[in-house]
């Protein structure tokens, strides 16, 4: 073969390397995808041990899902494992498709071992990264992928399209039986064991054992720009993210385009999405990436201290470097380096890409955000004072029902849920000061908030000291939302408001809760159906930190929830 043909031939195999199978977005239909997904025990070595894990398609990460903005993806899935699990497509709206958003016990019932359940994932104005996962216990940590959503046509990135893209997807890796760890942690009540690494496509890379030979790498060509899209699947840390020698410029987030950021490093935390643009501009060699936690929490926390890495690594003929060249991340503990990333952050706010700031706010909830304890008869449980370790939003703390909400919202099935969760704490006091014991100890409850359909929302979440005060990435299903404004310490209702930004906020699925202070997100109820809202670090969402919220219908069948799908998942009772 002529060498012309074979550089031809190299080309078009590294092309299809890093793009995989691309959707065709050149029509202005809007198209139908349809996946197969397989859920099955699958061994996996790492750190030098090996273990059996629930994945899809034998695969972790999990498969990509790629479509364009607008259209419809079926995702078959069926259970070849060993318990109850649910899927959700996070960041996806699913308008008026509550019974595909996967929640369990909430949306839906899990998938039983040996059955099968068919998604319809109805894509809108999302555009950019967005992810899946499973939804149930902490099956996330290895059944998760990305879901990349590309320009409809007739248009195009707010930004030079790049030479290429890649997904990289930060993770966590347990020794032990994830299915093990959450259930030991829940019936003795002490805080669940902190992961043995972190990951970036399912490796841990240097410098942790038995990883050198496996580190991921992400092939580049010189001179060339490439689109990373970077998803946090990790499970209860915020992350630092950097490669060395080499400039982000951040230009998404969460599936919605952002006003670009230079910067040297990332933070992000857990279910959060960015879309980041590198160029291939250095001498051809090695160069890590990397990403090391950023941890700001009391004293009851653990925390996995490792550091993973992959390795950027330029095609061409070079000597590999002895030692190739490490980002400089910020410290473990570095406060300031994380809001100074994080304040940066703006929707771009564009002509092509408008946003819609409620500025009437018809209905405001104040929530409190806390860790807390549930009493222990004789002491005789893991957690503080021989106590249960819980959380709650307005000291409730979640309690799952049996039958999934949604289907007995819809069908009025009585005892399920009840509507009386309050817009504002139980009591007043200074949150992020010397708490004292107030709301120390929680209750159970599956209560939930009721929203009028088009009604402007704001709510404030507020991090508290009970207990122990730490970060919360709080998530909401069904939404995007703006995040206006945030700040430390109390809240105050006149002061605050002062400082939103209404202007260009960003438009996110997930947002960072500063320790002791608060954040306030607007958005319009205009998504009829119950919705989760929960914080996405797993081992506050175990202790109930979450609850529902439920859109009313709107007044014709075009604003009301679709009928349900004749196949949903059969509950137990």
């Amino acid at each position: 073969m002529e060498l012309s043909k074979i550089g031809l031939c190299l080309g078009f195999l590294f092309f299809v390397f890093l793009h995989g199978v691309l959707a065709d977005c050149s029509t202005a239909t809007r198209k139908v995808h349809r996946y197969n997904f397989s859920l099955r025990e699958t061994s996996f070595t790492r750190l030098c041990t090996t273990k059996r894990m629930l994945t899809v398609n034998g695969q972790w990460p999990g498969p990509k899902i790629q479509v364009c903005k607008g259209d419809t993806a079926f995702v078959h899935v069926h259970n070849a494992g060993k318990y109850g699990v649910t899927i959700h497509w996070h960041g996806v709206k699913q308008p008026r498709n509550p019974w595909s958003d996967g929640p369990e016990n909430v949306t839906q019932c899990p998938i039983q071992p040996g059955k099968s359940f068919t998604y319809e994932v109805t894509f809108s104005d999302e555009e950019g990264t967005v992810w899946w996962h499973a939804h149930s216990d902490w099956s996330r940590a290895t059944v998760h992928g990305a879901i990349v959503v590309l320009p409809s046509n007739g248009t195009t990135y707010p930004f030079r399209k790049p030479d290429a893209e890649k997904v990289l997807v930060l993770g966590e890796w347990y020794n032990g039986d994830l299915k093990e760890i959450i259930y030991n942690a829940t019936e003795t009540g002490a805080a669940p064991v902190e992961s043995n690494a972190y990951t970036i496509n399912g490796q841990p890379g240097f410098p942790n054992k038995c990883s050198k030979e496996t580190t991921y790498r992400l092939l580049v060509q010189h001179g060339k720009t490439y689109l990373i899209r970077l998803i946090n699947a990790v499970m209860n840390e915020e992350m630092f993210f950097g490669i060395a020698n080499h400039t982000l410029r951040v230009v998404a987030q969460d599936g919605a385009y952002i006003k670009p950021i230079t910067t040297n490093y990332i933070m992000t935390s857990p279910g959060q999405t960015m879309d980041i643009l590198i160029t291939a501009n250095q001498p051809p060699s090695y160069y890590y990436i990397a990403a090391s936690p950023f941890f700001d929490a009391g004293s009851i926390a653990t925390y996995d201290s490792s550091n993973t890495s992959a390795i950027l690594e330029y095609t061409g003929i070079f000597a590999p470097p002895a030692s190739p060249p490490y980002p400089s991340l910020p410290n473990i503990r570095d406060r300031a380096a994380a809001d100074k990333f994080t304040n940066r952050i703006r929707a771009l706010a564009s002509r092509a890409h408008p946003i819609n700031v409620p500025k009437k706010i018809d209905k405001k909830l104040f929530m409190t955000v806390s860790l807390n304890q549930i009493l222990c008869p004789g002491a005789t449980c893991g957690g503080p004072d021989g106590n249960r370790l819980s959380s709650s939003l307005n000291n409730i703390s979640f309690a799952t029902s049996t039958i999934d909400i949604l289907q007995a919202y819809y069908r009025s099935l009585p005892g399920v849920f009840t509507k009386d969760f309050p817009d504002r704490p139980p009591y007043v006091f200074n949150y992020t000061g010397d708490v004292g014991n107030n709301t120390l100890y929680t209750y159970q409850g599956t209560n939930v908030t009721m929203i009028n359909y088009g009604a402007a929302v704001e709510i404030v979440f507020q991090g508290t000291n009970v207990e122990s005060g730490e970060f919360h990435p709080m998530h909401l299903h069904g939404y995007s939302f703006y995040s206006v404004g945030t700040g430390y310490g109390n809240y105050d209702e006149t002061t605050s408001p002062k400082t939103y930004n209404l202007k260009d906020p960003p438009e996110v699925n997930t947002v960072g809760l500063p320790r002791n202070g608060w954040v306030a997100i607007r958005f319009i109820a205009n998504n009829p159906g119950v919705w989760f809202l929960h914080c996405h670090l797993e081992r506050h969402a175990s202790w109930g930190m979450g609850t529902v919220l439920i859109v009313k219908n709107g007044p014709t069948k075009e604003t009301s929830i679709r009928p349900p799908p004749p196949n949903m998942p059969r509950c137990s009772n």
